[in-house]
């Protein structure tokens, strides 16, 4: 079983930066592709960032020059630097890998909150 524990998570104010990890356990053979949900309240999740095995990469149009999804396969981690950070940045982020065919792992996310 895989498993992921975010971490970095903070408050910043406007204009700052942080950077998330998240570290994988157990077996990553097969993972395809890992990426960065975030979800606040009243907000639907959203897909921030993801990155493939083959090392490509997706943001969301809100996070497009700002953040940056990178992977260290030695250290088995995932991480998204956040720059240029908004109020609207604010939500829990979560930590996500993908495994052929169809399956889906989580971890248990981390707060990011941005002060105005």
């Amino acid at each position: 079983q895989v498993q992921l524990v975010e971490s970095g998570g903070g408050l910043v104010q406007a204009g700052g930066s942080l950077r998330l990890s998240c570290a994988q356990s157990g077996v990553i053979a097969g993972i395809y592709a890992m990426g960065w949900y975030r979800q606040a309240p009243g907000k639907q999740r959203e897909l921030v960032a993801r990155i493939t095995s083959s090392g490509n990469t997706n943001y969301a149009d809100s996070v497009k020059g700002r953040f940056t999804i990178s992977r260290d396969n030695a250290k088995k981690t995932v991480y998204l630097q956040m720059n240029s950070l908004k109020p609207e940045d604010t939500a829990f982020y979560y930590c996500t890998a993908n495994r052929l065919p169809l399956d889906v792992y989580w971890g248990q996310g981390t707060q990011v909150t941005v002060s105005s």
